[in-house]
């Protein structure tokens, strides 16, 4: 089956056409600026030569068009005919308490989805226009719709509840939902496959390090825990964001500094996180290079991040009464070697015998621990798309059955 991936923001898209007998991409691009006439596409085909159009694109419907076009293109593109799309899969960030799992857009579904645009305000309505303007040029194409919040939907009450009154959760349902889902649930599952044991015999975390950031806590396949919160402020230090932090402090800053709602949102979201504390920038490979040159803020704000992924590392372990592996994921956990060396050393006592030889040189999917190593450590890329691709794939097949 050929599906089309779909990854909507509000100025951007980033998409993918899979092939899912393969689990192979046969082309992916995004495009960005959208709403702006000099708006980018950027366009790669498998094993082809990698393009870039500048054009006026002023919203979703035209990106869409561009993206098919694209496709279809006889120099670049990668389906003869537009037949040849079976299915559209979605990235959609929140499902509330609606959702579980993935599910067959229908106009009930995109009607809930549109429900829970004041969880994710900045995300949900985006989501919403790419399934709209693909309905648009694919008609009656069957459109799936995959979830963030998902996998950290069978959380137990005592995890996602927060100590504020119970009836602020009952009437404006504030709870920890958690994201990147999809993530989590796709390296989790690599690594079952990678130890050569069940999923549902294992106790993982996984942590999900990039610009944003969150840690899981998988017990027998469940996400049982997860650091990301009622939005994706919560939790780790990230990039631009905050994290963990007394709810007191906001007050204070904001009396202090005189700070509106939105501007104490802005601080919290744009303002904070590593570059917050460094002062020179988001990026963990602009950080380890300041660090490299002696620059002390950049060092602490280098510290604070590893340190809180430690940290929640050990209650993760706790809470699920053991531990059989860890996985580093996304930008920085595949990538940055230092970051997993400083939040790996000193957790001997956890049963992990790290090996700094071996996360020196790992690429693709690596076990990062000696073979005594009671935990292992590995380092596994993540891979969204499929998953949408390959859920896309499954809902489509069983309605056929049906």
């Amino acid at each position: 089956m050929k599906v089309l991936v779909l990854n909507c923001g509000s100025s951007s898209i980033k998409y993918q056409m899979i092939q899912t007998e393969t689990a192979s991409p046969l082309a992916k691009g995004n495009i960005e600026r959208i709403g702006m006439a000099s708006a980018i596409l950027t366009h790669e085909p498998t094993g082809g030569e990698k393009i870039k159009i500048v054009g006026e694109i002023l919203d979703h419907k035209s990106a869409i068009e561009y993206v098919i076009a694209v496709l279809l293109s006889k120099n670049h593109g990668v389906i003869k005919n537009i037949d040849e799309i079976d299915a559209v899969g979605h990235r959609v960030v929140h499902g509330g308490e609606t959702f579980t799992g993935s599910v067959l857009i229908t106009d009930a579904v995109l009607s809930a989805i549109k429900d829970n645009i004041e969880l994710a305000p900045l995300h949900n309505p985006a989501n919403i226009k790419g399934i709209e303007a693909a309905k648009i040029h694919l008609g009656d194409k069957p459109q799936i719709a995959v979830f963030d919040t998902a996998f950290h939907s069978h959380m137990p009450d005592f995890a996602y509840l927060y100590g504020i009154p119970l009836a602020l959760y009952k009437k404006h349902k504030i709870r920890r939902y958690g994201f990147h889902g999809t993530s989590h649930r796709y390296v989790s599952k690599r690594a079952c496959t990678r130890l050569g044991k069940p999923l549902e015999e294992l106790k993982i975390i996984t942590a999900h390090l990039g610009n944003g950031a969150s840690i899981a806590a998988i017990k027998n396949g469940i996400s049982v825990d997860t650091s990301m919160g009622f939005t994706p402020l919560e939790g780790l230090l990230m990039g631009t964001r905050s994290g963990d932090m007394d709810p007191s402090v906001i007050l204070h800053i904001m009396a202090k500094e005189e700070l509106s709602i939105m501007d104490a949102n802005t601080m919290l979201n744009k303002h904070s996180g590593l570059i917050g504390l460094s002062g020179e920038s988001s990026d963990m490979r602009e950080i380890e290079e300041a660090v490299q040159k002696g620059n002390k803020k950049a060092e602490t704000a280098f510290n604070v991040f590893t340190y809180r992924i430690k940290k929640y590392i050990g209650a993760y372990a706790a809470a699920m009464g053991g531990l059989d592996a860890v996985v580093f994921t996304g930008g920085i956990g595949e990538n940055s070697v230092l970051v997993r060396e400083e939040v790996c050393k000193d957790l001997g006592f956890l049963g992990i015998d790290f090996d700094f030889e071996k996360n020196k040189t790992a690429k693709d999917e690596a076990i990062l621990t000696k073979e005594n190593s009671k935990v292992t450590v590995l380092r596994i890329p993540t891979n969204e798309e499929l998953v949408i691709a390959l859920d896309t794939e499954k809902i489509v097949n069983d309605i056929k059955t049906e």
